[in-house]
């Protein structure tokens, strides 16, 4: 009898994780107005990229413009952005415009898409 339970017990545990699994919600994509208001206030944030393990602290400033100071190894770098009808679009001097979408990615983390390939996580 009491491994009747226990496999019960189990295989309840199993199918609520299993369907959790399932009904979890995807990572949601934030709206251009939202990107202003979390990263395109003055305020600093961290910058992490997955190809090459660098690190930078970000700021987006209301007035259009960026700074990427590295956090170890990395180049310094300043630009413009402007939003766009999916995301955002940035232009480092001397480099073409570049736009992106950002996705939640966790608790005060979030993605940075260029199609579907993560080019950078951002943190806070």
């Amino acid at each position: 009898m009491r491994a009747g339970i226990a496999s019960l017990a189990a295989g309840g545990v199993l199918a609520a994780f299993t369907v959790s699994q399932v009904f979890a919600a995807p990572p949601a994509k934030l709206a251009p107005n939202d990107i202003q208001t979390t990263f395109f206030n003055g305020q600093p944030f961290t910058a992490a990229t997955p190809s090459a393990g660098a690190k930078f602290k970000m700021t987006f400033t209301a007035d259009g413009k960026i700074k990427r100071q590295p956090i170890g190894t990395g180049k310094k770098g300043e630009g413009t952005w402007k939003l766009s009808a999916d995301g955002f679009c940035r232009t480092w001097k001397g480099a073409r415009e570049e736009c992106f979408t950002v996705m939640s990615a966790g608790a005060n983390k979030w993605s940075v898409m260029k199609g579907s390939s993560v080019l950078a996580t951002w943190s806070k």
